[in-house]
This record gives structure tokens, C-alpha cells and sequence, in this order.
């Protein structure tokens, strides 16, 4: 199945309320301007409104952010070395796509700050913990079903956040937030196969930290990361095609 791309900033060449509104906020900001173009340009990416391979302009990122093109040019650049873009001779900035080597380096992170995080989260959690990640699964089935993508890989890298979070141990989290921004990504890129049984498996997690078993929420936490490695490296082998 093939999906019409259309940029969620303009219709037709106009601007619509989105446009308008980031207009309105980047340069209102006490950041640089270039932050705040680096901060909706990796949130675009992330969304899946940039697809991989995509090519990006700096005149068409300056006219959908509403800026000049030098703050696009210096945030193109913190992208790239970032791992979002990547700058080709002759053709300039495209939508990086990420590899099957970029997805493992990933997961043997993952494995190792989320395995110890359910551990010690399931020793720890507090029943208002748990009532927040129930919570939070509840909001990640509903999106799933009104298959609101964007939500979904949002409320995912929530999800898995607050469990490290409420692992106790500042490492984790600190370790955690730079690494869930490309957690999000390759999330979103494959949401529409991959929610529905993610949001199963986050279930059984939840579970398995509700009971205070260190070992058991080890197991469920691996047995997510081991289905999700999976399903990215798939992605990753089919070339993201637009979704």
C-alpha cells in the first residue's frame, strides 16, 4: 500500500494552523533560534512527518519553520552529527535512515538499561506508580485503536520512561533521555504493524512490576526489547517505506 505523502505544515503551497503557530513560537523562545529549529526539526522527524530519504532544503525547513535559512543551515548540521540527517554531496540534507547497525547498537543498550530498570522498579514501584503506568496503558490502547501513531510512539517512550524513572536510580534515567529520542523514531516508523503488540506486551510488563517480581519483570522486559529488535530490524531490511 502506498501513502501520499503531504507535509503536516502546508496544503497547496499555504500555510496552515500549524505553520502559523510555529511561526508564532520559534523566536519567541528565550533558546537560540537555532535550537528551536533543531527542536522542531528532530520532533518532525521523530512524528514521521519528515519520511527517510526524504530529501529537506534549507529553503523549503526555512519556509515551513517560518525563519531565515542560517539558523536551518546550523541546525541541519547538529541533526546530522546527531544521526537524523544526513548531508550527501551535490544533493544536500536528507531524512537519515536508520540501519540494522544503528537499531543493534541501540537494543544492547536497551537491554541492559531496561532490563535492570524493570528489576528494580518491580522492588520499588509504589501502588501510585503503578497506577500511573496503568494509566498510561490505558491512553496507549485508546490511541492504537483510533490509530493515532503519533500518540502512540509518544505514549510508548512515556511508558517506558517512567518505568526508569520509577526504577529509583538517576543513571538510568539520565543514560535513558538522549537514547529515547531515536527509541521514539524507529517506534514511529514502524507503529502501524508494530502497536497493537507492543501495547500487549506492555501489559504483561506492567504486570510483572505490579508483583514486585525483580526476576519476572526482567523476563518480560527482555521479552518486549527481544520482539521489538525484531520488528525494527524488518523495518530497517524493508527501507521504511512511507507510513
Amino acid at each position: 500500500m502506498f501513502f501520499v505523502y503531504t507535509s503536516p505544515w502546508t496544503v497547496h503551497g499555504e500555510a496552515t494552523g500549524l505553520t502559523e503557530d510555529l511561526r508564532d513560537k520559534l523566536g519567541a523562545q528565550h533558546l537560540p533560534l537555532r535550537d528551536q529549529v533543531l527542536a522542531a526539526l528532530r520532533t518532525a522527524i521523530i512524528n514521521g512527518d519528515y519520511l527517510p530519504g526524504e530529501r529537506l532544503t534549507e529553503d523549503r525547513l526555512a519556509e515551513d519553520f517560518g525563519v531565515s535559512r542560517n539558523p536551518v543551515r546550523e541546525a541541519l548540521r547538529v541533526a546530522e552529527a546527531e544521526g537524523f540527517v544526513v548531508i550527501l554531496p551535490r544533493r544536500g540534507a536528507v531524512v537519515a535512515s536508520p540501519s540494522s547497525g544503528t537499531i543493534a547498537d541501540m537494543f544492547a543498550v536497551r537491554e541492559r538499561l531496561e532490563a535492570l530498570a524493570a528489576r528494580l522498579a518491580a522492588e520499588r514501584a509504589t501502588a501510585a506508580d503503578v497506577a500511573a503506568l496503568r494509566n498510561l496503558l490505558d491512553q496507549g490502547r485508546e490511541a492504537t485503536q483510533r490509530q493515532d501513531l503519533r500518540r502512540v510512539a509518544e505514549l510508548n517512550s512515556a511508558l517506558h520512561l517512567r518505568i526508569l524513572q520509577i526504577s529509583g536510580n538517576p543513571w538510568l534515567s539520565s543514560i535513558a533521555k538522549a537514547l529515547y529520542l531515536h527509541v521514539q523514531w524507529v517506534f514511529r516508523l514502524g507503529a502501524a504493524e508494530r502497536a497493537p503488540h507492543s501495547w500487549a506486551e506492555h501489559i504483561q510488563l506492567v504486570d510483572a512490576i505490579e508483583s514486585g517480581d525483580g526476576d519476572r519483570a526482567e523476563r518480560a522486559a527482555l521479552a518486549h526489547l527481544d520482539a521489538a529488535s525484531a520488528a525494527a530490524y524488518e523495518n530497517a531490511e524493508g527501507g521504511y517505506g512511507a507510513r
